[in-house]
């Protein structure tokens, strides 16, 4: 039994200072001065305390790319960013596209996991069946790659799709990207700019049509079904209107999900960043990322997500053509929503909204995302006035480098607790702690 003494905590659109008694894994009481015979007390000296953050989209390369992360190293990025739930895709080698598979994945995360987590289940053009053997309490949803993904995940035939929408009775989220657009605008630069061809023409080739073309046939098929449809990672503003705000989430059945990156870089970066800051959906013009906050503050976008998917700095070296996509960003998410808040562009009780609570109920997850009695003690401790600059001495991600290197950031996590067990404090991940994650249960009917 601890007790959390005299912290700022963020929850539920408030903050206010109070403790936290945990007991069992679980928050007991929230309560002014709360004191307990027995209890380890730890002093919060004012610093703030929000639910854990839940990371719905990240890629953490096991099995089969662990040369670049692992579930172990990436968790362990992950909690030193206050996330303490992840929820990994399915476009590891092999792909998650049976249910044995898919259990390879608990079973690793099981051992190795210093967070709670989930994994999506994958869909190709022939494994309907599999797919519908798929447990909606126990699997976060099913993921389909409208656009190019490893292996055999490419599903754009609307044979297929139709299929899929009209028999799922899970959430299904979506990358939502035109094929046929990308290797048409692909073919034309190559023939035109050949071996001249960098990352600043990545927004060109991955473009607002191509993503808006297929996040509409996405909201489309949802609505001609009644799908529960979750469309990750939007970077345009033209997508925008695709998406509703006069409900409560728990009542939408079309949701949307911003990354980071999206609202913080533009395509003003390629010069300098190069495919460093190569990812799919591209970022793009800054009208689009200056549309993206406005979005997210109104309701229209509901989640906030890193899409954190590392390689290796080898890779991202080669040429614009060659060069993988995707960059990492799990562990910093929160230091970029922080500099967000300084900046007066949105609140912390916004941003806690978002990367806690919207997650949450997006997923129906059970017994997280806030802090309250009989939640699990998944929680972020914030000293909001702690200078530090990344450098690659404090990047844990198993690649070695971040897009944000050299960045000055105020504000920085300082302790996590996952399940009620501190798994991080300054600069330190408890090794031991290793394997204390839970597998993610959901309440859906």
């Amino acid at each position: 039994m601890k007790i959390l003494k005299g912290g700022k905590i963020f929850n539920r659109g408030k903050s206010f200072y109070a403790d936290v008694l945990i007991q069992d894994q679980r928050i007991k009481l929230v309560a002014p001065n709360i004191s307990r015979a027995n209890a380890v007390e730890i002093n919060m000296d004012g610093k703030w305390i929000i639910p854990g953050i839940i990371d719905d989209q990240v890629h953490f390369r096991e099995p089969g790319l662990t040369y670049k992360a692992d579930i172990a190293s990436e968790s362990r990025a992950a909690v030193a960013g206050g996330v303490t739930t992840f929820m990994e895709m399915p476009n590891t080698k092999p792909n998650a596209l049976t249910q044995a598979i898919l259990q390879d994945k608990y079973v690793i995360a099981d051992k190795s996991a210093y967070c709670n987590y989930s994994f999506f289940m994958g869909a190709s053009n022939d494994n309907l069946e599999e797919v519908l053997r798929t447990d909606k309490t126990q699997v976060c949803g099913l993921k389909i790659f409208m656009g190019s993904s490893t292996g055999n995940m490419l599903v754009d035939n609307r044979e297929t799709l139709d299929k899929l929408f009209s028999n799922v009775d899970m959430l299904i989220a979506t990358h939502c990207e035109d094929e046929a657009t990308v290797r048409a605008n692909m073919k034309k630069y190559e023939e035109e700019y050949g071996d001249n061809l960098d990352a600043t023409y990545h927004p060109i080739i991955r473009n607002v049509e191509g993503c808006y073309l297929s996040s509409s046939m996405a909201v489309e098929l949802a609505k001609k079904y009644n799908t529960r449809l979750h469309i990750l990672h939007i970077s345009t503003a033209k997508e925008l209107d695709l998406f509703e705000n006069t409900m409560p989430l728990r009542n939408k059945r079309i949701t949307s999900e911003v990354c980071v990156h999206h609202m913080y870089f533009s395509a003003d970066d390629y010069p300098r960043l190069g495919n460093k800051i190569k990812c799919n959906p591209a970022i793009k013009a800054s009208e689009n990322r200056d549309a993206l906050l406005p979005a997210l503050l109104d309701d229209r976008l509901d989640i906030i997500a890193t899409d954190h998917a590392p390689h290796t700095a080898e890779e991202k070296s080669k040429p614009y053509s060659q060069a993988p996509a995707g960059l990492p960003l799990v562990q910093h998410a929160i230091d970029i929503m922080m500099r967000m808040v300084q900046q007066g562009k949105i609140s912390m009780e916004k941003v806690v909204e978002k990367m806690s609570h919207a997650p949450a109920e997006c997923f129906q997850i059970q017994h997280r995302g806030y802090i309250e009695e009989g939640q699990f003690a998944d929680l972020a401790i914030i000293d909001p006035d702690y200078k530090w600059t990344v450098a690659p001495e404090n990047v844990l991600y198993k690649c070695g480098w971040s897009p944000l290197e050299g960045e000055e950031f105020t504000g920085k996590v300082s302790n996590t607790y996952v399940n009620g067990e501190e798994v991080y404090v300054m600069h330190k991940v408890n090794e031991i702690k290793q394997g204390l994650g839970h597998r993610l249960t959901f309440d859906r009917p």
